[in-house]
């Protein structure tokens, strides 16, 4: 339990002391009549001691007493921690306690340097209210001029900043609840077909951006882990690939191979007999290099060095300019692997697990119109299944539906990409 202080007067005075002339019998301490006189002191859960002044002893005993209260039902607020500096919370608490990959937290402190230390470093935790939370996002779209999903992104970071004081007992509540997220403006996705994929592969004017582009139509890699797939993340006879890591550029530092961001991006891929073919064809003409930094690495440029992500852009650009496709990014074929999915009747479940994602959510608000061309297919699937002999051009009994409605027949669906290198 905590206990009241009288600061003003010495509570084992030395004999012999005068008295206060203000208070009777008390002795006078170099305090009387300095600030406030009443000191409440407690403990807190972590066994370390807090004070704080009052001016009646009343007040501080109800002070001890709504501490204790706090403590007990799980709601204790450290008023010393909320005296925190936002820039120290941001660098020195949250970053080092983010689950995430060394690049990452780099790309996190360049995020709060941009957009939020500018506007809030000199201030205390405690001090942010509702109204100026609201204004600080405002700012992402009218000062920062971000568009597109960033705005949503920055903001998650720094929500998250604030939801890590409030788990750490500096404040009770964060500023940003009760204030709506920039809305999540999702790029609508309109992949390339199968027939598109393949026009484009046929263009290539190198094996190795053939053979790429190809697997990664039937993997849906990233960029990054395609260009640092590894022989020992093949496992051809399991009719299996290992995601396991993934090229990175650094200023300063160069290439080098890194784990991948969250958990949910290391996976396992099954690989159909194309991929398989396609690879150990690969393998065999194009043999990885056998030692030195890059030894193992499937697919490298002349000399064995790694692809860059600005020359593999290059290449699949330069594809589609050749096949009077339009200019699609890389990452449209990972776009294209889930669109294949999603039309063969994968459920979100598993397609969020092929393409590495966290979180199915995410998923669906990438895709939720291709799922929506998937319901339809599923509705002629289920009407083509359960029509009447009549229906379907048979005999049978008569049908009250006017000539000339019966559904065209459900086409099969197209083969992925299967081009000989």
């Amino acid at each position: 339990m905590g206990y009241v202080v009288d600061r003003w007067h010495l509570s084992t005075p030395p004999k012999g002391a005068a008295e206060c002339g203000e208070h009777k019998g008390k002795v006078a301490a170099k305090a009387h009549g300095k600030g406030k006189r009443w000191q409440a002191r407690y403990n807190g859960p972590d066994g370390a001691e807090r004070t704080s002044l009052h001016r009646t002893k009343p007040e501080a005993e109800k002070e001890i007493t709504k501490q204790e209260a706090s403590k007990l039902d799980g709601s204790w607020i450290d008023p010393d921690r909320g005296k925190t500096k936002i820039e120290q919370v941001v660098f020195d608490i949250w970053l080092p306690a983010t689950n995430t990959i060394e690049r990452t937290k780099r790309e996190y402190r360049g995020t709060m340097n941009r957009y939020l230390i500018p506007e809030w470093a000199g201030r205390e935790v405690r001090s942010i209210r509702p109204s100026e939370a609201g204004a600080w996002q405002n700012l992402l779209t009218s000062k920062y001029e971000l568009g597109g999903t960033t705005p949503n992104r920055v903001s998650r970071l720094v929500r998250s900043v604030f939801r890590m004081a409030v788990i750490d007992r500096m404040i009770p509540v964060s500023p940003f609840d009760g204030i709506k997220a920039p809305t999540l403006v999702e790029a609508h996705i309109d992949p390339p077909d199968v027939s598109t994929v393949r026009l484009i592969i046929r263009e290539a004017h190198r094996d190795r951006w053939a053979v790429m582009a190809q697997l990664d139509a039937l993997t849906g890699m990233r960029s990054g882990e395609i260009r640092g797939l590894r022989v020992d993340n093949l496992r051809l006879l399991n009719q299996a690939l290992d995601v396991h890591q993934q090229l990175v550029y650094e200023p300063g530092k160069g290439y080098y191979l890194d784990k991948l961001k969250t958990g949910a991006g290391r996976r396992t891929l099954p690989l159909n007999k194309a991929a398989i073919k396609l690879l150990a064809w690969y393998l065999s003409k194009y043999p990885p290099p056998k030692e030195g930094e890059w030894a193992g690495l499937v697919f490298t440029m002349p000399g064995g060095k790694p692809i860059g992500e600005s020359t593999l852009d290059w290449a699949f650009k330069a594809m589609c300019t050749k096949a009077k496709a339009r200019r699609y990014r890389w990452h449209d074929l990972r776009h294209h692997y889930a669109s294949v999915l999603i039309a063969g009747g994968e459920n979100p479940k598993v397609v969020s697990r092929r393409l590495g994602h966290t979180d199915v959510a995410f998923t669906m608000r990438i895709y939720a119109h291709l799922f929506a061309e998937a319901e339809e297919q599923t509705r002629s699937v289920l009407d083509a299944a359960w029509a009447e002999p009549d229906e379907t051009g048979g005999s049978g009994s008569e049908s009250s539906e006017p000539a000339g409605t019966n559904p065209e027949p459900v086409p099969r669906e197209r083969a992925l990409v299967q081009v000989n290198p």
